[in-house]
C-alpha cells in the first residue's frame, strides 16, 4: 500500500508531497466522474442520475410542504369554531357548569373556558328549509376559546343579547336560506308541545345579527349561534348546559390534558379534544401525506438504480485501470472506495440540487400555482368542490432533513454492489488481452 501511494503521488504531484497528501482513492474517484470521449454515454447516464435525484427531492419536498399546508389550514379552520378540549355531562347535560369551569381553569394548560348549549333543529325562511346545529354561547367567553370573531363577514358575535333572540349564521347557511343581516328566520325545535290536537313543533322567530365564514363546509353550511339563555329556553335546558369548552396554551397537548382533567374531576364528566372530534379528517390528511412520501420517493429509487447502472459500466470500462492499481499494491478496500466515492459524488450533487430546488419551489408554491392556473386557464382546486381552494405550503425543517437523509442513504447504498464487483476483479484476467 505504501509503495502504491508513493508511485501515485510521484506521478501526479512532481513537487514534494504536502504534509497531508490527498488520498489517491479520493483523487481517482473524483477524476472518474469527469467524462472523456470514450465514456460520454456513461457521463450522460450519471447526469440523468443526478437530475432524477434532484427532481425527486424537489417533488418530494414540495409535496410534503403542501400537505403540511393543508394540515395547517384544516387545523386553523377547525379551531376557528371548535375548542381545544370539551367537557360534557354523561347524559348530554351538565349541571353547575360554573364550578366545572372553575375547576378546569386551575389546570396550568387552560387559558380560557366557555359554556355552551348544543342542539339540532330546522331553520326556515319562506320555502327554504335547512337542518342546523345550534350552539348557545356567552359571546364574551366564546371569543376567548374560539376565533369566530376573526371570521365574521357582517355583524358581530357580541350582537347576541339574551332575550332578543338573535342568531349568527354560517355564510353558506345564510345563502341557502336567502337570509341577510336583519332578516328574520324561524327556528323549529325538536322538543314539541303536547296539545289536544297532538304534538306541535315549537317555533321561534330569530333575527339574523351576524354572518361568519371560516371556509369550512361543515361549519359554514350548518352552524348557527344563539345567546346561551335563549338556547336554554328554546330547547328546555333550564339552568343546564351541554358542556364547557376549553382553550389551552398548547393545542397539541389537548389529549393528555383532557385525560388529566377528567381524572382530576372524578365525576360523571366526559372530556374530548379537537383531534377526537375531527379524527377522520386529520387521519385522512396524515395518511395521504405518508402515501405521497412513499410514492414520490420511488423517483429517487429509480435514480439510485441509474447510479448502479452507470457504476457497473464504469467498472467494466476501467477493468484495466483497476488491474494496474491492484498490481501496484492497492487493496480491495481501496478499489471499493474509489467507485463508492464516484457514486457518492453523484448522490451528493443530486441531493444538494434537490434541496435548493425543492425549498425554493415549496416557499413559492402560493405564487407559482396561481401563475400556472392563469397561464392554462384552470383551477387545481375549485371552490365548488374542495373545502380549501388555494394551494397552501408550509416547509418543515424535519421533513427537509428526512428527505435529504433518505435520498443520500439510498444513493450511497446503490454504490456498494458495483464497488464490490470492482474489488473482485482478477488482475491477470483483466490484463490478458491488453
Amino acid at each position: 500500500m505504501a509503495r502504491c501511494d508513493a508511485l501515485w503521488h510521484t506521478a501526479v504531484f512532481p513537487n514534494p508531497l504536502p504534509d497531508r497528501p490527498v488520498p489517491y482513492e479520493l483523487f481517482i474517484g473524483l477524476r472518474y466522474t469527469r467524462a472523456r470521449r470514450s465514456s460520454q454515454f456513461i457521463s450522460f447516464v450519471s447526469f440523468i442520475s443526478v437530475l432524477c435525484i434532484a427532481l425527486g427531492m424537489t417533488v418530494l419536498i414540495t409535496v410534503l410542504s403542501v400537505m403540511n399546508g393543508f394540515q395547517r389550514e384544516i387545523r386553523t379552520r377547525i379551531l376557528g369554531v371548535a375548542s381545544h378540549v370539551q367537557l360534557s355531562g354523561g347524559n348530554g347535560k351538565l349541571a353547575d357548569w360554573k364550578s366545572v369551569a372553575a375547576e378546569a381553569a386551575r389546570h396550568e394548560q387552560v387559558l380560557a373556558t366557555a359554556p355552551f348549549v348544543a342542539a339540532q333543529g330546522l331553520l326556515t325562511n319562506g320555502p327554504a328549509v335547512r337542518g342546523v346545529i345550534v350552539r348557545g354561547v356567552l359571546p364574551e367567553q366564546e371569543e376567548r376559546v374560539a376565533d369566530i370573531g376573526r371570521h365574521m363577514r357582517s355583524g358581530s358575535l357580541g350582537n347576541l343579547k339574551p332575550g332578543e333572540y338573535g342568531v349568527v349564521l354560517g355564510v353558506d347557511l345564510a345563502r341557502a336560506l336567502g337570509a341577510a343581516l336583519g332578516d328574520r328566520v324561524v327556528l323549529v325545535a325538536p322538543q314539541g308541545q303536547v296539545t289536544p290536537a297532538g304534538v306541535i313543533p315549537r317555533l321561534r322567530q330569530l333575527t339574523v345579527v351576524g354572518i361568519f365564514e371560516v371556509d369550512h363546509q361543515e361549519f359554514d353550511s350548518a352552524l348557527a349561534f344563539l345567546a346561551l339563555e335563549d338556547a336554554q329556553r328554546i330547547f328546555r335546558f333550564g339552568d343546564y348546559v351541554s358542556g364547557v369548552r376549553l382553550k389551552l396554551k398548547d393545542l397539541f397537548q389537548s389529549r393528555p390534558v383532557a385525560r388529566e382533567i377528567m381524572e382530576e374531576m372524578g365525576r360523571d364528566i366526559y372530556a374530548s379534544d379537537w383531534t377526537m372530534q375531527h379524527a377522520n379528517l386529520l387521519r385522512a390528511v396524515q395518511l395521504e401525506k405518508r402515501m405521497m412520501f412513499f410514492v414520490v420517493f420511488l423517483i429517487i429509487v429509480v435514480a439510485a438504480i441509474n447510479i448502479v447502472s452507470s457504476l457497473v459500466m464504469v467498472v467494466t470500462e476501467k477493468q484495466a485501470d483497476v488491474a494496474i492499481l491492484r498490481t501496484l499494491g492497492a487493496a480491495s478496500s481501496s478499489i471499493m472506495k474509489i467507485f463508492m466515492i464516484q457514486g457518492t459524488v453523484i448522490g451528493v450533487v443530486g441531493v444538494l440540487l434537490g434541496l435548493l430546488w425543492g425549498i425554493s419551489l415549496a416557499l413559492n408554491v402560493e405564487t407559482v400555482v396561481p401563475f400556472i392556473e392563469s397561464l392554462f386557464g384552470f383551477k387545481f382546486f375549485s371552490k365548488d368542490v374542495y373545502v380549501i381552494s388555494d394551494v397552501p405550503s408550509e416547509v418543515h425543517a424535519w421533513d427537509v432533513a428526512l428527505t435529504a437523509l433518505f435520498s443520500f442513504a439510498v444513493t450511497f447504498l446503490a454504490t456498494i454492489y458495483p464497488s464490490w464487483r470492482a474489488a473482485k476483479i482478477n488482475p491477470a484476467e483483466a490484463l490478458r488481452y491488453e
